[in-house]
C-alpha cells in the first residue's frame, strides 16, 4: 500500500492549469524526488501536499488518510525551504525547539530532543549561535534540524541546497542520503538539478508544463527514458540525441545516420526488429548516453551489441577522471565518454565503440520511445 498518494491531482490559478492530472505514489520510507526546468509545477506540487495549496481536483492521500481538507498543521508533515527560513534573533537550540515549544512540550522534553537531533546533525556546537554566525551549510543543518525534531511522517524538501556552493551541495546531498538511510523517513525533495535526483531518489517523478512526463526508478529514467524530453532533461553530459533511418534488409535491421564529411554511418539493430517492424526508410532518433559511445579499450565487455567505426574528433575535453570528445553525426554535436588516457586529439579521425545494448530509439513525430 502506498503511504503517499497523489490522485489525478489538478491545481490552477484562475484560468492556468499549473497540475495536470497528477498521478504519483511512494512506498513509506521512500524518497521521492520531483523534478524539472523552472515553472514546471513542482514546487506548486509540493506545496499541494504541504497545504501551503489548495487542490482544484484530485486527492492527497497520506498513510491512507485523505488530506485535500486539512490545515498544513494537521498533516503531520515537516518542510525545509531553500530560504532556511530562521529566526535571526533566536540561537541555534531556540530554533530547532521553537515549534515544540509553540505545541506546549516541556522543556526537559525539548532539551533532550535537541541534543539528539543536534548530534544527528553534527551541530551540537553551533547550539548557542546565532544564525548570523553560520555558513550556509550549517544554516541548512539548522534548517533540517528544525524539521527533524518533529519526527513527523513525511518530510518536504524544496530545493534545500540551490543557494550553496558548488562543493558543499556535493557534501548536503551525501548528509541527506546519510540521514535517509539512518531513519527511513519518507520524504519528497523538490529540484531541478537531476544529479541530485538522481543520487537522492528512490523514485523520480520528471514534470514538465504541468505534465507528468515519467515516473520510476532513477535506473528506469535514465536507461528507459520515456520520451525525447526526459531523455534530454535526465543526465550529464545529456543522452545524445541524433536524427537516423531505418534500413531493413530481409530480417536483418540498421540504423543509418548521415556525416558531413564521408559516407553515412550504419549501426547494426539486431533485436530490435519488433520494435521497428514496418519502419523501412522511416525517420527515427537514435539516443546513446555519453558512456556508451567510448574508445574501443573501455567499451563493455558484457554487451552483447558492440559496433565501432570511424569517426572525425573536432573537439577534446579533458575532465580528470574522464576525456570528453565531441563529434558530429546526423547534424548534431555528439559527445562520446572516453577514458582519461585514450590517445586521441582534435582533427583526428578516431575508432568508436557503440555499445548498443544501451541505444534507445524514439517516435521523431510523437517524440515516444520506440519499443
Amino acid at each position: 500500500m502506498a503511504f503517499l498518494k497523489i490522485d489525478n491531482l489538478r491545481k490552477s490559478f484562475g484560468k492556468v492549469d499549473v497540475l495536470k492530472g497528477i498521478d504519483l505514489e511512494i512506498e513509506e520510507g521512500g524518497f521521492l524526488v520531483l523534478v524539472g526546468p523552472s515553472g514546471c509545477g513542482k514546487s506548486t506540487l509540493l506545496n499541494t501536499i504541504a497545504g501551503l495549496e489548495a487542490i482544484t481536483s484530485g486527492s492527497i492521500s497520506i498513510n491512507g488518510k485523505v488530506v485535500n481538507d486539512l490545515h498544513p498543521s494537521q498533516r503531520d508533515i515537516a518542510m525545509v525551504f531553500q530560504s532556511y527560513a530562521l529566526y535571526p534573533n533566536m540561537t541555534v537550540a531556540e530554533n530547532i525547539g521553537f515549534g515544540m515549544e509553540i505545541r506546549g512540550i516541556a522543556k526537559a522534553e525539548r532539551d533532550a530532543a535537541i541534543a539528539k537531533v543536534a548530534e544527528t546533525l553534527q551541530i551540537g556546537a553551533l547550539l548557542n549561535r546565532k544564525p548570523s554566525q553560520l555558513s550556509g551549510g550549517q544554516r541548512q543543518r539548522v534548517a533540517m534540524g528544525r524539521a527533524l525534531v518533529r519526527d513527523p511522517m513525511v518530510f518536504l524538501f524544496d530545493e534545500p541546497l540551490s543557494n550553496l556552493d558548488a562543493k558543499l551541495r556535493v557534501d548536503m546531498r551525501t548528509e541527506i542520503k546519510r540521514l535517509h538511510q539512518r531513519m527511513g523517513t519518507t520524504i519528497v525533495y523538490v529540484t531541478h538539478d537531476q544529479i541530485e535526483a538522481m543520487t537522492l531518489a528512490t523514485k523520480i517523478a520528471v514534470l514538465k508544463d504541468g505534465v507528468l512526463q515519467q515516473f520510476g526508478t532513477p535506473a528506469e529514467i535514465y536507461n528507459r527514458p520515456n520520451n525525447l524530453f526526459v531523455a534530454d532533461f535526465m543526465g550529464s553530459p545529456s543522452m545524445n540525441l541524433i536524427p537516423a533511418k531505418v534500413k531493413a534488409d530481409g530480417s536483418d535491421v540498421a540504423i543509418v545516420m548521415e556525416r558531413e564529411d564521408g559516407a553515412p554511418l550504419t549501426l547494426p539493430m539486431a533485436g530490435a526488429n519488433g520494435a521497428l517492424a514496418g519502419r523501412d526508410g522511416k525517420e527515427v532518433v537514435f539516443g546513446i548516453r555519453p558512456e556508451a559511445l567510448t574508445d574501443p579499450d573501455s567499451a563493455d565487455r558484457n554487451a552483447s551489441r558492440i559496433s565501432e567505426l570511424d569517426c572525425e574528433i573536432e573537439v577534446i575535453e579533458p575532465a580528470g577522471s574522464d576525456t570528453f570528445a565531441v563529434t558530429r553525426l546526423g547534424g548534431r554535436e555528439i559527445v562520446a565518454r572516453l577514458r582519461a588516457d585514450a590517445p586521441i586529439s582534435a582533427g583526428q579521425t578516431a575508432r568508436l565503440a557503440f555499445n548498443l545494448d544501451k541505444a534507445v530509439l524514439f517516435d521523431p513525430q510523437t517524440q515516444e520511445r520506440i519499443g
